[in-house]
């Protein structure tokens, strides 16, 4: 058996897997804003699952990426308190068990791509949109990170600027420049305040689109279309066999017919053969991608 642990920004999810993908146990925490409180509670949730059942492999998924060259968390802009530390160094001093962590996008993509949705395919990009934005790559169910743990970062393209930038301005790298500062649930947010002078959820923007509320409408329309355009460089940099969307954000997209259109028309191929997917296992994807995960590495 394996346990997987999803540390989000504000819950840490938790299951036990046997080897037959069966989940023994599957719970949730509230995520401690703090690095030290983290650890303890990852020891506590780790102690409870081997209480009577001996020790397992453990795959922790997370925010940002890992350096290679350091082991230090990088990029956990939602988590900010993983930024430069070594989580299986400081884990190690607690446990004696075999350890692995990896980016949560990748872990949904590998879940999904296992025995998921995509389980049919051998190249698949997993997408995640909710308050953040990110992406994953899986070919032959194994995950490609990259020589700097970035493989599948998606979300930090910069989108193309209408006008030539100066390129000595701080705004070519600024967040509201990437795909993020577009697709994501905070984005949405922001973005329609700013056009319309109201604050309101991304859910209840959706919602309202869904009653042919003409400002919600208009906007939605738009983020279709930026979406589409978005994965453009997905499609004609990887050529996957299937797209995965998943997060709060892609909860809420009922459209993803259209959304495929708009991109074969982007791509110039009409006959678009990559599959545009939801989850199979939904929010569950990435901590059930880490149990996975952990038992790979130990094959």
């Amino acid at each position: 058996m394996q346990i997987g642990i999803d540390l989000g920004a504000t819950k840490i999810e938790y299951v036990l897997l046997d080897n037959n993908n069966i989940e023994i146990k599957r719970d949730r925490v509230h995520t401690p804003k703090d690095y030290e409180n983290t650890i303890k509670t990852i020891i506590q949730i780790v102690k409870k699952l081997e209480n009577s059942s001996g020790k397992f492999n453990i795959g922790i998924c997370h925010p940002g990426a890992v350096d290679k060259t350091t082991g230090l968390i990088k990029n956990a802009h939602n988590s900010q308190w993983l930024n430069k530390k070594n989580l299986i160094k400081d884990l190690k001093t607690k446990l004696n068990n075999n350890i692995l962590t990896e980016n949560d996008a990748n872990c949904f993509c590998l879940s999904e791509a296992f025995d998921g949705s995509a389980s049919h395919y051998e190249t698949v990009f997993g997408i995640i949109l909710g308050s953040g934005c990110g992406g994953g790559l899986v070919i032959d169910k194994k995950i490609i990170s990259g020589a700097n743990g970035l493989g599948g970062e998606w979300s930090l393209n910069q989108m193309p600027l209408k006008d030539t930038p100066n390129l000595k301005s701080d705004k070519i790298l600024n967040f509201s420049n990437r795909v993020e500062g577009y697709l994501s649930g905070k984005s949405i947010e922001k973005r329609f305040n700013e056009r319309f002078k109201e604050k309101i959820s991304a859910k209840e923007i959706f919602k309202r689109y869904r009653g042919n509320d003409a400002n919600t409408t208009l906007f939605i329309n738009e983020y279709k279309e930026i979406l589409s355009r978005c994965l453009v460089i997905i499609i004609t940099t990887l050529d996957p066999d299937a797209i995965v969307f998943g997060g709060g954000i892609s909860n809420e997209i009922d459209f993803l017919d259209e959304i495929k259109k708009k991109t074969s028309i982007f791509v110039n191929e009409p006959n678009l053969k990559t599959v545009f997917l939801k989850p199979k296992h939904g929010d569950a994807s990435g901590v059930r991608g880490a149990a996975i995960l952990s038992r790979q590495n130990s094959i």
